[in-house]
């Protein structure tokens, strides 16, 4: 069976190949190596850039020196020393505002230089998107329109090297990248109903939240992908 699209997602625990160089022995059927190693050499060239080959580099140096030693907020102080970054930018949801003051005086403790935005900045109206009143959180209320954008033109405009998103929501976490100049990591990820802890869900995806799944949900974990991730010939 020839599949059309990689599908790391199925790969059994007891292969997982990649890890041991042995994808091409080794690998499923829809592994990346055997759906599309062209894309792999491709992007494997890439390394030959100077900045991306010292990013990967100086990441792969804090992920072994720190492993199951550092905690998130050391490896990015660790990493934005490695890379001689002198300016870091914190992104942040209004909600974590006290969270970016500790985030922020920690990176200054290390001697960095930090500017920090909030996401209500700018104060738009949601109305200005076209958000009528019934659509807001508290209707009757002025409520500002999460403004990522602005957040990112701020961080490139004040010279940032190095970007810290902190509690961004969904898609205004994507407009942030999309926008941003600098390199950007993420600490926290903005889950209200788990504490900003999402993987929850998945790993309570069968018990306590097990809403999460949709009207096609498997009754059990499918062996292959789906059909449309694999041709129809052989």
């Amino acid at each position: 069976m020839k599949y059309r699209d990689p599908a790391c997602a199925y790969c059994p625990p007891t292969v997982r190949a990649c890890r041991q160089g042995e994808a091409e022995e080794r690998g499923p059927g829809f592994c990346p190596t055997k759906v599309d190693p062209a894309i792999q050499n491709v992007a494997r060239a890439m390394y030959g850039d100077p900045e991306t080959r010292r990013i990967s580099r100086e990441s792969a140096l804090v992920e072994s020196e720190g492993y199951c030693k550092w905690t998130r907020v050391e490896e990015i102080v660790q990493f934005a020393k490695r890379m001689g970054y002198k300016k870091i930018g914190i992104a942040n949801c209004i909600s974590f505002v006290d969270l970016a003051y500790v985030l922020s005086g920690i990176l200054e403790s290390h001697g960095f230089e930090v500017v920090s935005v909030a996401c209500k900045n700018g104060s738009i109206p949601k109305e200005e998107l076209g958000i009528a009143d019934r659509q807001k959180i508290r209707p009757g209320q002025f409520e500002a329109l999460c403004n990522p954008v602005s957040q990112a033109e701020m961080l490139n405009s004040h010279g940032c090297e190095l970007n810290v998103v902190l509690g961004l929501c969904v898609g205004h976490d994507s407009l942030f990248f999309k926008y941003a100049k600098g390199l950007t990591t993420v600490l926290v990820v903005k889950d209200r109903v788990l504490g900003h802890n999402p993987v929850a869900a998945l790993q309570l995806a069968d018990t306590y939240y097990s809403r999460v799944w949709g009207p096609k949900k498997p009754n059990k974990p499918p062996k292959l992908p789906p059909a449309g991730r694999r041709s129809s010939h052989d």
